[in-house]
């Protein structure tokens, strides 16, 4: 059942207003004349905190085409797929959401209008090719091609996690190590180097001086990482620039940037190909695709892409000079559009680009270990032989 939120007129005249649970518009309109009011307006009880709902996730989303593809795919009417869907959940932002597109159809407008007024959840992608199913009659095609994206995308999603959380989790064992290397192992030693007398060796005292910085500026070591953090986090919100900015320089870090921006580059080709499949135009799909690329520069260099081709550019050519595409996939395009088959040439860029990242994460995860095996090597090494060596001179220098 739906709350919905009504305004009526009893028949003395009398101006109504209430809260009532009904399973559908009509069912709302029937209940008002059965205690003889006749509806003026109403609309679904929205809650307007989340507190204590399950999140719409990625899955849930996939859920929900899943369940339309097969309905919508077996004839059933959009309204009652919904209305089924809905009933099998628990409260959950999802049910809210599900609650929410029913009723702006049942007050006249299309699906893809309703999608659109639930921008947060679903993204321009989803509303043009709703509306291009719409359009053309094929809209349990279009729920099919959603869905295969979303579940694409999840996939894309958990590569870039696992990318990202390995060498994190390993990063932060090592500092972890570092910290407690410098905090409390080299004091103790140091203090009988110190003990010994007579002149230390460069690296023995810039091992000292190390272990100083992290002992008396402790709050720094520790806080300095989260304040950086922080301020990235805010001034990407804030400003266009700063965000242009921390996304050129996260293309650029060694051997991960090049991860990210393959990533990045799959997730326009599938995108633009599936939109160009549909039958959207390349200028109406480049400017979709800007919005889900979620990064300033590669965005920027769709919009210089688009600028292109408005003036007159053929599609190749404007990819070439965007500068962000290798010779490869500048290749596949010009092929793509000579054959008149460029959501083909896409797609195959995706399929590269895809295959590329898959070898791209496995060799980061093979080079990581080995890497801060290394540089714990280094640490202990230079530890040793800062506290071994001065030891090693006094005793070489005693007389027996």
């Amino acid at each position: 059942m739906t709350t919905y939120v009504y305004k009526a007129i009893r028949d003395d005249g009398k101006v109504l207003k209430g809260i009532i649970e009904a399973s559908n518009i009509h069912d709302l309109e029937s209940k008002l004349e059965k205690a003889g009011c006749e509806l003026i307006h109403s609309k679904v009880k929205i809650s307007k905190s989340y507190f204590g709902q399950k999140k719409i996730t990625r899955s849930d989303l996939i859920d929900f085409f899943i369940h339309m593809e097969q309905m919508v795919g077996a004839g059933v009417p959009i309204i009652e797929s919904l209305v089924e869907f809905k009933e099998g959940l628990s409260p959950s932002q999802l049910r809210t959401m599900s609650e929410s597109i029913i009723y702006k159809i049942e007050s006249g407008n299309t699906l893809s209008a309703a999608m659109e007024s639930e921008n947060k959840i679903f993204s321009p992608l989803v509303t043009e090719l709703i509306k291009v199913g719409e359009i053309s009659g094929e809209i349990s095609t279009m729920f099919t091609e959603i869905k295969e994206g979303l579940v694409w995308q999840d996939e894309l999603i958990s590569k870039t996690k696992k990318l990202m959380m390995y060498p994190l989790f390993v990063g932060s064992l090592v500092f972890g190590v570092l910290c407690f290397m410098m905090m409390y192992l080299v004091p103790q030693m140091t203090s009988f180097i110190s003990s010994l007398g007579g002149s230390l060796p460069i690296h023995t005292r810039a091992l000292i001086a190390t272990s100083d910085f992290f002992i008396d500026y402790w709050y720094l070591v520790l806080f300095t990482p989260i304040a950086c953090a922080l301020i990235i986090k805010i001034s990407t919100k804030r400003s266009v620039n700063a965000k242009l900015f921390f996304d050129k320089l996260r293309l650029r870090i060694p051997i991960l940037g090049t991860v990210f921006k393959k990533i990045i580059l799959a997730r326009f080709a599938t995108n633009f190909a599936l939109l160009y499949r549909s039958g959207i135009g390349v200028l109406q799909g480049l400017d979709i695709t800007c919005g889900i690329v979620n990064n300033r520069f590669i965005e920027q260099e769709i919009r210089y892409i688009h600028d292109q081709v408005t003036e007159g550019s053929t599609i190749s050519d404007a990819f070439s000079r965007a500068h962000i595409f290798p010779p490869l996939v500048l290749r596949m395009i010009k092929a793509g559009e000579h054959s008149g088959s460029i959501d083909k040439a896409l797609l195959n860029i995706s399929y590269f680009y895809n295959r590329d990242v898959k070898e791209s994460i496995d060799k980061v995860e093979r080079m990581i270990e080995p890497s801060m095996t290394v540089i714990l090597g280094v640490l202990l090494g230079w530890i040793m032989i800062s506290v071994l060596g001065p030891v090693y001179s006094l005793i070489s220098g005693m007389e027996i």
